[in-house]
């Protein structure tokens, strides 16, 4: 039977601090996340300890905490939404925790990216082959993970991993397609095709993680389908605030060199935005900056983030951003879904969005 939790105290909840939130999020998950990823061979094993941040290369402890661990509190909220028990929001947690480490894993690979979270990616660590296996056996546990841990509802969850996964493949296909696209012209990318990419390459993920735990514990569909729905708009919006990053945010913070998105030419909101609201002189010398005539120097980049904020295409993905945010927390309500955890997830959810601040 569907589960319905009571509401719980909406005051006390809008008062909990996003990092209070995912503290508990890694204290309720990691160590069945710990456990799982035990299960592995000790190749994989290791490497899978690695990405996740809690060893380094040598395999000695790691002192730093790792990631963030956005999805497995995603996770954990929107199966409090829903009143399902513990034990099933944390599997939850641990099956999207799983996958998204996969997801960035074969991603490095893919984008060359070389650093991730101030240290090496995976794939500079061990090499691309070990890297490939690690993000294989990941995905493969996640599965197995739903799949023992879905009961009566193992199949509908499987297979409603199964769909948030085929969506974030898309995404990522549209993505690598995008970067041998034009800026201008014919065949360039629009803003439209944009955001679609986007809310299948990380929105997916994020919808899975509010939903996953609510299928598993056999929730009505419109609770999962506003939860997946609400998830897929913030996954949106995270992935715009990740461009607005990946141009302008402290590699301090992010870990990652100043202007890294336009060194690699990457189609971004903020740069497609400046070039559709520009259509003249702007828009050129954009095209040509970061075409593929022009050497990726430091200089170019400089010049092209000058001109993207200048066009207005920094604060058009802002403003996008916020959009998308708006849309996710009008999903989260009117659902019967637990005031307490969507206050949270809302609370949260702001936090995240003023990381480019």
């Amino acid at each position: 039977m569907p589960t319905q939790a009571g509401p719980m105290p909406t005051q006390t909840a809008l008062r909990i601090p996003a990092p209070q939130t995912l503290a508990r999020a890694r204290a309720l998950a990691e160590p069945a996340l710990r456990a799982a990823v035990a299960t592995l061979h000790p190749l994989p094993a290791r490497m899978a300890a690695f990405s996740f941040g809690w060893c380094e290369a040598d395999g000695t402890p790691s002192p730093s905490p790792g990631g963030k661990g956005v999805r497995q509190a995603f996770a954990l909220l929107g199966a409090e939404a829903v009143g399902a028990p513990l034990g099933t929001a944390v599997q939850a947690a641990v099956a999207v925790e799983l996958v998204h480490t996969f997801s960035l894993v074969h991603d490095d690979i893919m984008d060359g990216d070389e650093r991730r979270r101030h240290r090496p990616a995976t794939w500079k660590a061990y090499g691309t082959g070990p890297a490939v296996l690690t993000g294989d056996a990941l995905f493969a546990l996640a599965v197995r993970t739903v799949a023992e841990a879905g009961g009566e509802h193992a199949g509908r969850a499987v297979a409603h991993l199964a769909d948030c996964l085929g969506e974030l493949v898309r995404g990522q296909a549209d993505d690598l397609l995008f970067e041998n696209r034009p800026w201008t012209g014919r065949g360039a990318v629009g803003i439209p095709e944009y955001e679609a990419m986007a809310a299948r390459k990380t929105g997916a993920l994020l919808g899975c993680a509010l939903s996953l735990g609510p299928v598993l514990a056999g929730a009505a569909p419109l609770q999962t389908g506003a939860l997946a729905e609400a998830g897929r708009r913030l996954g949106t919006a995270f992935q715009i605030v990740d461009d607005l990053l990946g141009i302008w945010g402290d590699p301090q913070t992010t870990g990652k060199p100043v202007h890294g998105d336009l060194l690699r030419r990457k189609k971004t909101l903020p740069v497609l935005a400046a070039v559709a609201l520009d259509d003249g002189a702007t828009a050129r010398e954009l095209a040509r900056l970061l075409g593929p005539d022009t050497p990726p120097d430091a200089a170019a980049a400089d010049r092209a983030a000058g001109l993207v904020e200048a066009a207005g295409g920094r604060e058009f993905a802002l403003e996008e951003a916020h959009r998308h945010a708006a849309a996710a927390h009008d999903c989260l309500h009117g659902s019967g879904l637990a005031e307490g955890a969507v206050g949270e997830l809302v609370a949260l959810s702001a936090h995240l969005l003023q990381r480019q601040l």
